[in-house]
């Protein structure tokens, strides 16, 4: 009877040891996870610098796609911030797009009484955040491309207001040219366009969906091979 006793003790023993092994572990684990969180260092910025300069980079490989007006230039300037949203988070992303702007500026001004920049700061922001913001919750592949199919119809929606209320009035007013001549540019490549709603649906509409579509498929096919070495780079930054 006292052997059975003994043995029943030391398997509880046993047990309460293993269930303090795996407290410990878990609390190691934890403290692991927290120090890999991001760390705003001088590495991470001058990454994120460099993101955002590789950003301004690409806005200059820009051309008019066949069914918009060729006042509406393609460019994937939002790929590197795109990269930075999903690789560091959805702050990283919108820094990157500042960053860009701010160095067209420098380099080049502006032209359009930073009309075209705003515009492109807050198009950038909504694909980037919104895309960021659900990979975020949940880092899988098929969350990937979630995101990103939400957040180019998303922001190629929200172009349609921009541009509808904000922009092209402001540009009409700053170089003194009626809608009439802007509709009548779209409609010179896209016989669709009829009028100021023909052209937000079939001129601006797809050339947004068009434009960050294929963002989002480049940032796809590059987004894990990079990651791998990107992390080693990143590590004390992370």
């Amino acid at each position: 009877m006292s052997e059975k006793l003994e043995t029943l003790e030391s398997k509880n023993s046993t047990q309460g040891g293993t269930a303090k092994d795996a407290g410990r572990y878990a609390a190691s684990s934890a403290g692991i996870e927290k120090k890999a969180a991001p760390a705003w260092n001088a590495r991470r910025l001058a990454f994120l610098g460099m993101l955002g300069a590789l950003s301004m980079v690409l806005m200059l490989i820009r051309f008019p796609l066949w069914f918009a007006p060729s006042f509406l230039d393609f460019d994937v300037a939002d790929l590197p911030a795109l990269f930075a949203g999903f690789f560091l988070g959805p702050l990283d992303g919108v820094i990157v797009i500042f960053v860009k702007i701010l160095l067209k500026i420098v380099f080049q001004g502006s032209n359009t009484a930073f009309v075209g920049e705003f515009s492109n700061v807050t198009m950038s922001c909504v694909f980037v955040l919104c895309a960021s913001l659900i990979y975020k919750r949940n880092k899988t592949k098929k969350t990937a491309v979630l995101s990103m199919v939400i957040a180019s119809v998303l922001v190629s929606i929200v172009g349609i207001f921009l541009n509808a209320f904000v922009m092209f009035p402001l540009y009409s007013n700053l170089y003194h040219m009626p809608m009439e001549a802007i509709v009548a540019a779209g409609s010179a490549v896209n016989p669709l366009v009829k009028d100021e709603v023909t052209l937000m649906l079939f001129a601006v509409f797809p050339f947004n969906l068009v434009k960050h579509a294929i963002t989002s498929l480049v940032t796809f096919l590059i987004y894990k091979r990079s990651g791998r070495v990107l992390r080693g780079l990143l590590q004390g930054a992370k």
